[in-house]
């Protein structure tokens, strides 16, 4: 059992123990004689003192008479759609309070119900069914665990998209070691082979440096010292981070557009994301080409755009492309270097600061990343830049 459904259930016990002490106060010391004086049936009002203790209770909560009837249902349990009125919608609980009602034993399950939010078809809810007192009562607790499951199933593939990333650079090294040791006696296959050995580590390293970078910005903690970050500066000190392997290839690296706008966050972060699109892009552009980084004010963002003159992505990848290890040619890209994490890492640098990234692309005719971020202040207001943007080859 997890640490969150342990703590769950831990949850549940308590309440249930609570409420039980509260029902055996109000339903076997003192309520028959109460419920007689003032016609009520017994078991058809709430005891004193159980609602208060429902109203704290971060879970869905749901009290049902003896007829299945909604006494009391907190506010998340309408919220998710398990309560209309004074019935419970959801037919698997139903079905577990009165199994409950009939044996006294407490009941626990995971169910599906129709997904509440935008795009989300099902809700998944661990639930724990307990009797309350003697009139047939029932106490329903319901904890949306929808998301704590999809965590757990990303980390899974992370985890196991991971061993086979690296299984790749380390076995390689493995074997060159091998082949460098039986050619001991031949120093050009020797040197030939240390080098591809350090091709082999660089990529290896560029990997780690790439998985800690995704882990600390998926880790959805708030940036820790935001401030305004110039968007200058950023693109300058990007290229200048790109300038050698862009050389190497006789590719123009070429910045414009309006001057002096700002950002709110981590001047880091944003220098990482436009890193690697300018990476992206001179890895999958030909010789000779050019590679533009552009700035606008659209309203109260800013934008950044990098274009490119390379392959393009096909149609059909554009939806995966900024998955983690997602490769269009993965051929390609283990040649040029890459890790397959550059653009996860751009996607969740731009949702760090409350923006977005999109892409349009064409085979044959290059593509186009655009960052979409709030602008510092809530507009777009340029104001002098500190370093003019220039060209670099």
């Amino acid at each position: 059992m997890s640490e969150m459904a342990m703590s769950f259930a831990a949850l549940a016990g308590f309440v249930v123990g609570a409420l039980a002490v509260l029902f055996y106060r109000n339903q076997i010391e003192a309520p028959k004689r109460a419920a007689m004086e003032d016609g009520t049936q017994p078991g058809s009002t709430l005891p004193q003192g159980v609602a208060s203790v429902l109203a704290v209770l971060p879970s869905s909560a749901v009290v049902l008479d003896a007829h299945d009837k909604v006494l009391r249902a907190s506010s998340a349990a309408r919220a998710f759609g398990l309560v209309k009125g004074d019935r419970l919608m959801a037919a698997e609980l139903l079905a577990l309070a009165r199994q409950v009602r009939r044996d006294g034993e407490i009941r626990e399950s995971e169910i599906d119900v129709a997904g509440h939010k935008f795009g989300q078809e099902t809700t998944n809810f661990a639930v724990r069914v307990a009797p309350l007192g003697s009139h047939g009562q029932v106490l329903v607790l319901a904890e949306d665990q929808t998301e704590r499951r999809r965590v757990e199933a990303v980390r899974r593939d992370f985890v196991a998209n991971v061993s086979h990333e690296l299984k790749t650079p380390v076995g390689a090294m493995s074997l060159l070691a091998e082949t460098i040791q039986d050619a001991a006696d031949d120093p050009e296959a020797v040197g030939r082979f240390a080098g591809r050995m350090q091709h082999e580590a660089a990529r290896l390293n560029y990997l780690i440096q790439d998985l800690i970078t995704l882990s600390r910005i998926q880790g959805a903690e708030p940036i820790p010292t935001p401030g305004q970050v110039s968007i200058d500066e950023s693109i300058h000190d990007a290229i200048d981070h790109c300038n050698t392997k862009a050389a190497a290839k006789d590719i123009t690296l070429v910045s414009g557009g309006t001057e002096g706008l700002r950002i709110w966050g981590d001047d880091e972060l944003l220098v990482t994301a436009l890193r690697n699109l300018i990476d992206n892009a001179v890895a999958y552009s030909p010789e000779h080409t050019r590679v533009v980084v552009s700035v606008r004010p659209a309203g109260d963002s800013v934008e950044i755009s990098v274009s490119d003159q390379g392959i393009g992505i096909p149609e059909e990848a554009l939806e995966r492309i900024f998955e983690r290890f997602f490769r269009v040619d993965a051929a390609r890209s283990r040649a040029t270097g890459g890790t397959g994490l550059g653009l996860a890492i751009v996607k969740h640098v731009a949702a760090a600061h409350a923006g977005e990234v999109s892409v349009w692309s064409k085979e044959g005719s290059g593509s186009t990343f655009t960052l979409r971020l709030p602008a510092f202040g809530g507009t777009a207001v340029a104001v002098p830049p500190s370093i003019p943007l220039e060209t670099a080859q």
